[in-house]
């Protein structure tokens, strides 16, 4: 069974940084593209950034970009989610995705497109 289980969450400082983990195992899987998405408490779940395709194209939703970094080790078979300049706003519970088809345009930000999710790590931003 394909399995991706996220860790690095953490309570940090606005301004601070984390460095989320996405590690995924299981017999068969190969993934053309692994998200990150998150939701805050009373929120929709939101796209925060993919990585996809054998160039590794990145998408970054406009409220993270620049401020975060999605990076990937296929060997390792980690993806990770740098954040850097953290706001109160960024708290919310970080989710894995992947899927098994390259996106292109805006469908990297449709959840639709992601068959396997894993159970999330908190991110908290406070002072």
């Amino acid at each position: 069974q394909v399995q991706l289980v996220e860790s690095g969450g953490d309570l940090v400082q606005p301004g601070g940084s984390l460095r989320l983990s996405c590690s995924f195992s299981g017999p068969g899987y190969d993934f053309a593209t692994i998200c990150w998405f998150r939701q805050a408490q009373g929120k929709q779940r939101e796209a925060v950034s993919c990585l996809s395709g054998r160039m590794g194209r990145t998408y970054y939703s406009s409220d993270v970009k620049g401020r975060f970094t999605i990076s990937g080790d296929k060997v390792k078979n980690t993806v990770w989610l740098g954040l850097d300049m953290l706001k109160l706003e960024d708290t919310a519970t970080y989710y894995c995705a992947a899927g098994a088809f390259e996106v292109y345009g805006s469908n990297w930000m449709n959840p639709r497109n992601y068959d396997y999710w894993g159970q999330g790590t908190q991110v908290t931003v406070a002072t």
